[in-house]
């Protein structure tokens, strides 16, 4: 029990954490209307624009990630525009963050979700993230110019069952443990020639 409370803290901070930022981002721009400043409206609106499109691309996704199983899970092509749209959350213009989804099994798409975020958290300058698999065995990599080393090096210690310092942040990795693990099937995290998760 205390397991799974603890599981649960570390999933809402992470969440809450992702979110955060733009919802501050909103409340400003809320305020800097308030104030009827017309010289920042264009600003405005750009931060309004930006920031619900963030923050609508997150909450649909986290929905379907972490929660009900009836939460659209079973539609491929839905499951894969949400994971497009939340991989332009995490890149940028100059470094983005595509995604080739080839998912065929409706029963793995929560593991293919969090086996994304979890693969998108290592990326430092942008990349590619493949998601595909064989009825059984899910695969997801990535292809990328640069990955963060210590955070390469949490993520294969948690997959061997160690707990991590920062349970926020590894948040997404802890629940795909946990939920495989429930399933009986077996979490892999692979770095050779690059990242990748495997869940067989």
């Amino acid at each position: 029990m205390e397991q799974n409370i603890n599981l649960t803290e570390a999933v809402c901070t992470r969440i809450s954490h992702d979110l955060i930022g733009n919802i501050g981002a909103v409340a400003n721009a809320v305020e800097l209307l308030e104030e009827g400043d017309m010289d920042f409206l264009s600003d405005i609106k750009s931060i309004l624009k930006v920031s619900s499109s963030v923050l609508s691309a997150r909450l649909k996704f986290f929905r379907m990630a972490f929660g009900l199983s009836n939460a659209g899970l079973e539609n491929m092509e839905t499951l894969k525009h949400v994971c497009a749209d939340y991989l332009a959350t995490v890149g940028s213009r100059n470094t983005p963050v595509t995604l080739a989804f080839s998912l065929k099994t409706p029963e793995l798409g929560r593991w293919a979700m969090l086996a994304v975020m979890v693969l998108a958290d290592a990326l430092i300058k942008g990349g590619r993230i493949e998601v595909g698999d064989d009825g059984k065995r899910l695969v997801a990599a990535v292809d990328t110019p640069d990955l963060s080393a210590e955070k390469v090096d949490r993520m294969l210690e948690i997959s061997q069952g160690r707990q991590p310092e920062n349970l926020a942040f590894y948040a997404p990795l802890l629940y795909l443990r946990h939920i495989t693990g429930e399933a009986g099937r077996n979490l892999r995290i692979l770095n050779q020639n690059g990242l990748a998760v495997l869940v067989e």
